[in-house]
C-alpha cells in the first residue's frame, strides 16, 4: 500500500472532519486570472459545505463569472498531526433572501455553539435579517476530493 493510500480519509472521515473544523479557505479565479483566496466560516451541507458572503465581495463577483472554486480545510502543528481536505467544487450562488436568511441562521448558530434546529435568539434573528439582503449564499459541491491524515502513519515518516 502506498503512503498516499495510508493517509487518505474515508468519506465518513471527511464528513466528520468537515463537521469539526471551523474555517475554509476558498480559492476562486479573480478578474486578472489569478487565484483569489479568502477564509470563510462555513457549515457542512450535503457532501460539501455552504456559507454566505456579501454580494458585492470580490469572491462573489468571481463566482458569478466562473462558479468553480477550490476549498481547503487543514489543521495540525507538526508533520505527524497534519490533516486536511481539499476539494474542487462547483458553486451555487443563492440569491433568494429567505434561503440566504436560513443559511445565515445555520452559520451563526454553528458559531455560537447552538445545536442545529435550536431557535435563534431575537437579537441574532434581527442581525441575520439585516444582513441577508446584502448577502448571497454559497454552496460548494465537491467534484474532486483529496484528503490526508498523517496520524494514520503512527508517527512514522
Amino acid at each position: 500500500m502506498s503512503r498516499r493510500d495510508q493517509i487518505r480519509m474515508t468519506e465518513d472521515e471527511v464528513r466528520a472532519y468537515l463537521a469539526e473544523q471551523k474555517v475554509i479557505n476558498v480559492a476562486s479565479v479573480g478578474p486578472n486570472g489569478r487565484p483569489h483566496l479568502a477564509p470563510l466560516w462555513y457549515f457542512p451541507h450535503e457532501d460539501g459545505v455552504a456559507t454566505w458572503t456579501y454580494g458585492t465581495s470580490q469572491k462573489a463577483k468571481n463566482l458569478r463569472r466562473l462558479p468553480e472554486a477550490t476549498v481547503l480545510v487543514e489543521d495540525g502543528d507538526s508533520y505527524e498531526k497534519l490533516r486536511g481536505v481539499s476539494f474542487e467544487a462547483d458553486v451555487e450562488l443563492v440569491e433568494d433572501t429567505a434561503e440566504v436568511t436560513r443559511m445565515g441562521t445555520a452559520l451563526m448558530q454553528r458559531y455560537s455553539g447552538a445545536k442545529p434546529g435550536d431557535p435563534a435568539p431575537a437579537e441574532l434573528q434581527a442581525f441575520i435579517a439585516g444582513q441577508a439582503a446584502k448577502r448571497v449564499g454559497l454552496v460548494f459541491r465537491p467534484t474532486k476530493v483529496v484528503s490526508w491524515d498523517h496520524g494514520k502513519l503512527g508517527g512514522t515518516y
